[in-house]
């Protein structure tokens, strides 16, 4: 009774303040800290394999964006729009332990692309308990009391080993021996604080399998090639008249066609596109996912997309740097913004499409 009591305090805790993020999107590692190993809260990193095991959040489950997308050897997706056909979703998500009664918080180093691949991924399969944590596995870091020791001693344990190194090359042995010595304490400190630090190295787990269940999904936040194509159509007609955006998230030399991805037959972009990398939307400067509303606001429309637009937004494979920028887009409100789900993984690999470089 007293955990169900305890659990039932940590939502009303969270409801409460998810209600002061940006519309019900993210949530900010002051308040995300407090949910970190609580029954019912489950952070899932949409960072890659290697930089899971490199460092994430304690009790997490991976779930890289970029593989969310499920794709033939030609890009087409098998159940498009979705990412991944339901039963193969159902299966995946149930083997990360996940529930369907769980708030899901999904997060990337702070940067943002994969953490809204996998918001993106769990919204568009009607999971509607799922958040950006804005600022990332290093907002969580920077507020881990454990974790600013930890990386005192570490700092002093290189600044010892310098001078250890030091006095061996000056001949001093006694001096050396004993700055080694206080190397190994140090050492032994950091590996006492090791388990109680909230960010973490290793392999994921084995997750306990649940038995989730997706009970509706949600095609319409997420945009078919059809879609798109005949937005594009729209836009070379009317110009800038045209009710349709269609953002490139990509970077410059893959927008040339000079890059070319996970052998995509052609390097380009749809014709028409508004180039907006999504580097625009992170706030590099405070290391958090997305910058202040009204700077995003006035990027975008300086880009002309506006709240009558439609707006499709595509990268590679639209769970990521594609999912960023409408993420953006829906905590300013827009309401008319979709994923290009299919991405340029389908549309590069569809020679009856037109594309420019």
């Amino acid at each position: 009774m007293k955990q169900w009591l305890k659990t039932l305090c940590f939502a009303a805790l969270f409801s409460a303040s998810a209600l002061t993020a940006a519309d019900k999107i993210t949530i900010q590692p002051e308040e995300a800290i407090k949910l970190i190993g609580k029954p019912g809260y489950v952070f899932v990193s949409g960072d890659s394999e290697t930089a899971y095991e490199g460092g994430h959040i304690k009790g997490s489950r991976n779930m890289y964006a970029h593989h969310l997308h499920h794709a033939d050897i030609m890009g087409n997706l098998h159940c498009e729009p979705l990412y991944q056909c339901p039963e193969h979703a159902e299966h995946y998500i149930s083997s990360k332990g996940i529930k369907n009664s769980d708030v899901i918080i999904a997060y990337d180093n702070w940067r943002g692309p994969n953490a809204t691949g996998v918001y993106s991924f769990f919204k568009s399969f009607g999971h509607d308990k799922v958040y950006v944590l804005d600022g990332g596995q290093d907002g969580i870091k920077a507020l881990d009391p454990n974790q600013k020791k930890y990386d005192e001693l570490k700092q002093k344990a290189r600044k010892l080993k310098k001078a250890a190194r030091k006095a061996k090359k000056a001949g001093d042995k006694a001096k050396a021996a004993e700055l080694k010595a206080q190397v190994k304490e140090i050492k032994t400190q950091m590996k006492q604080l090791e388990p109680k630090l909230l960010v973490q190295r290793g392999k994921e787990p084995h997750w306990e399998h649940t038995h989730y269940k997706i009970e509706k999904t949600r095609p319409e936040l997420l945009a078919t090639t059809e879609e798109v194509y005949k937005a594009m159509q729209d836009i070379r007609k009317n110009g800038k008249k045209s009710k349709y955006v269609i953002i490139d998230t990509r970077s410059m030399i893959e927008i040339i066609g000079e890059r070319k991805m996970d052998n995509v037959a052609r390097g380009g972009h749809i014709p028409g596109s508004t180039f907006i990398e999504w580097k625009q939307v992170t706030d590099f400067e405070r290391k958090k996912s997305f910058r202040k509303p009204e700077e995003l606001r006035k990027m975008f429309e300086k880009y002309g997309v506006t709240p009558d637009k439609t707006v499709y937004a595509y990268c590679q494979v639209g769970a990521g740097r594609g999912s960023e920028i409408v993420t953006a887009l829906e905590m300013l409100g827009y309401k008319n913004v979709k994923v290009y789900s299919g991405a340029w993984d389908t549309w590069g690999n569809n020679m009856n499409l037109p594309i420019h470089r």
